[in-house]
Order: structure tokens, then C-alpha cells, then sequence
């Protein structure tokens, strides 16, 4: 028996609107509570409660109408997400949004667990004479680096380059002096990230690991399965399996780990956790169409009491993102990419977030290449590329 019949989401994003349109494909209505009037996942859900994240009584509200909330990203206060656990299951917990909201528990759990991390140096920015010590500290530190804002960064933002010492009180007043991290800046080979899902009863349904490119720091294409070594992807899975269960976490969940070494010696490539993300993942959205079960329905289970889904693939697949620099051409003037001949690509899924402002930078949308093989899904990809670029 469906042991919830009503799902609230905290945030309004696109990946709200896609949760919901998972979880309303199982029987269940949906309300979102977010601030803005006509935010994607308010256009999708059943009802949308346009209110502060902080808003008391927006939040019993949300409460009284669900019979289980989650949140859509990580930066929801964490007083809120403990004042609707007093009245309804929150999954995932507080206290494991409360890690992955700040760098610095983030960092220090990945090595409670025994997982490497880059170096890192805390810089607390409380009092001009904790600022003066806390700079002293990373007199050490390993340059060149990036500082790192300890809370509200995604997508590139809240971290800077630091290319050596001398730099570092720039940057850090650049930043506002909040609190930050300072990692040393690793020599990538490629960015994997493990989407999971674990259930109450502990049960674990965990993807394939998929390989990210990111442009300016925002995702650009996923491959899916990873093409990086087996044996790399396969200890992927078992450090993100790991993470949830010593959180013994409930929902979706993303991992995202550096692969380092020397160039042309795969044999001496080691992980490195970069971030965890307690949600569905911008690079997980690949298994809408890649695979029986996408990691929208699998939290919509976890939230409904459902056993997990397959997270086998029956395709591979690269995801595309759609930011808003897509709706302009050269000269600044709008215009679309040509959707119809997009949509005549075989194995080309669209998917389009509602948003009605595009902005430089905004993901505005995505679109999944599927094929029978990865060399069916490179040649698409070339095509896909070409009328994106002839578009924009």
C-alpha cells in the first residue's frame, strides 16, 4: 500500500518539476514551496506556496498538506528542514542536508570514511584578528589553489583562483571574508559523479558512474556510461554506497569524485571526492531516458515507501546542456535553437524547464543523445552540436 499519497518539495527549480512529474506518474499530488511566482516546479506541481524558505507558517502548511517532504537543492535553511521533521518524515534528513550545505563537514566526513580529498585549509572570517591568523595558516598550503565559499556555492559560483599566497587576502576580501576553504587545485583527468538512491530499509539502487565536462564552471555534457577505466567507476559506486549508508541516508543521492595521476598511466589514477550533492544531480537527469528507472521516480519511491527501481541502462547516452546563451545568436539578438530539426535526430530527447527569461548561464534546458553504441551516440552528438551552434 502507498504509504504516501502527497509529497512536498522544498525549492521550485527544474528539478522540482521534474520530481514532480515522476512522483504524479505514481498516483501521488505534489506541493512546492518557493518564493518565486512562476518557478518550474511550481508550473508542474499541484500546488505551489509562494513563500520564504524561512516562513513558519508556510512551512506547517506544507507540513499539514504532505505526508513526506524533500528538498530540490541543498541550501534550504536547516532550522526549516528541522521544523517539518516535528510533523512529517523529511528525506533526506537535516542533518544530512546540514553536511553537504558546507564544505568544511563535507570535507571532513569524506575522510571519517577513509576517502581522499584535495588538501584544504579553513579560513574562518569572524574577526579581522581571526582573518590575520587564518591567512597565516595557509602560509603552507599548496599553490596554485581556489577558495571556496563554505556554504551557498554551485555552478562555479563562490570560488575563486588563487595562483599563489600573496594573492590570498584579495581573493578572500573579493569573497566577502565569509567563511571559506582554500583546496589545493588538482591536476584532472576527468570529473566522475555516482547517482544513487537508498531506501529507508536500507536498500541501495546505485547508476553507472557518468563523466562530466564542465565549461566555466557549469556542466556542460555527461556521458553515460563513464568511459573512463572499469575498475575506476566500479570503486566510484562503492565510496558513494559507502557515504550513504554512514549517513544512513533516504533519497537520491550524488557524488561527484576527480580522477588524478600522471597522463597516459590510468594504472596510477586515484579518486579524489570533490562534493556530494543530497538531491537528484543535473548530471543524473541522463537517466530520464537511458534508463528503465530515472532518479526522479527513484526518489519519488524512497518518498512514497516504494521498493527502489532498476537502475540498469538500456542505452548509452550524453546529456547536453541548454543554458541561456543558446536563445541568442552572435549579435546578441534572441533566437532559438531550431527545435525541429533537433527533435527529427533519432534517439534526441528534449527536455525544456519553463523558464521564460533566458540568461546567460541559466540552464534553460537539456537534451539526451541515446544510442545502441558509444560510437552512435558521438556521431549524434556532432550533428546536435553543429545546429546548436548554427542556432546561436
Amino acid at each position: 500500500m502507498l504509504k504516501a499519497r502527497s509529497i512536498g518539495v522544498m525549492g521550485g527549480g527544474q528539478l522540482g518539476r521534474m520530481l514532480a512529474h515522476a512522483a504524479q506518474r505514481l498516483g501521488m499530488t505534489v506541493t512546492v514551496l518557493d518564493p518565486q511566482a512562476d518557478c518550474p516546479a511550481g508550473q508542474a506541481a499541484d500546488a505551489h506556496l509562494q513563500a520564504a524558505y524561512d516562513d513558519h507558517r508556510a512551512l506547517d502548511e506544507l507540513a499539514s498538506r504532505c505526508d513526506a517532504i524533500t528538498t530540490e537543492f541543498e541550501n534550504v535553511p536547516a532550522p526549516s528542514l528541522i521544523r517539518l521533521a516535528q510533523h512529517k518524515p523529511v528525506r533526506p534528513s537535516a542533518a544530512a542536508v546540514a553536511i553537504a550545505q558546507d564544505r568544511l563537514l563535507e570535507k571532513q566526513y569524506f575522510r571519517e570514511q577513509g576517502i581522499d580529498t584535495a588538501l584544504f585549509w579553513s579560513l574562518e572570517g569572524v574577526g579581522e584578528l581571526d582573518r590575520d591568523a587564518s591567512i597565516d595558516a595557509c602560509r603552507e598550503a599548496n599553490f596554485p589553489a581556489i577558495l571556496k565559499t563554505r556554504r551557498l556555492g554551485y555552478d562555479g559560483k563562490g570560488q575563486l583562483d588563487v595562483p599563489d599566497f600573496g594573492s590570498l587576502p584579495g581573493a578572500w576580501a573579493a569573497l566577502g571574508h565569509e567563511d571559506c576553504l582554500l583546496e589545493e587545485r588538482l591536476d584532472l583527468r576527468v570529473e566522475l559523479s555516482v547517482v544513487l538512491a537508498r531506501s529507508r530499509d536500507a536498500e541501495l539502487s546505485v547508476y553507472p558512474a557518468i563523466e562530466n565536462i564542465h565549461t566555466r564552471g557549469i556542466l556542460d555534457r555527461s556521458y553515460f556510461p563513464a568511459r573512463c577505466d572499469a575498475r575506476l567507476a566500479s570503486r566510484a559506486a562503492e565510496l558513494a554506497a559507502r557515504l550513504a549508508h554512514g549517513l544512513d541516508y533516504q533519497g537520491v543521492l550524488c557524488v561527484e569524485f576527480f580522477v588524478v595521476g600522471p597522463v597516459g598511466d590510468s594504472r596510477q589514477w586515484k579518486l579524489v571526492a570533490n562534493e556530494m550533492a543530497p538531491r537528484p544531480h543535473n548530471s543524473g537527469h541522463v537517466t530520464m531516458d537511458a534508463c528503465a528507472i530515472s532518479q526522479f521516480e527513484q526518489q519519488a519511491r524512497v518518498l512514497a515507501g516504494f521498493p527502489l527501481g532498476s537502475s540498469e541502462h538500456h542505452a548509452y547516452a550524453c546529456l547536453i546542456n541548454l543554458l541561456g546563451e543558446r536563445w541568442f545568436d552572435r549579435a546578441g539578438n534572441y533566437c532559438e535553437p531550431d527545435w525541429a530539426r533537433l527533435l527529427a535526430i533519432e534517439g534526441l530527447h528534449l527536455h525544456l524547464y519553463g523558464k521564460r527569461e533566458p540568461r546567460l548561464g541559466r540552464k534553460m534546458g537539456h537534451i539526451n543523445l541515446c544510442a545502441s553504441s558509444e560510437a552512435l551516440v558521438d556521431q549524434t552528438l556532432v550533428q546536435v552540436i553543429g545546429i546548436l551552434e548554427r542556432s546561436s
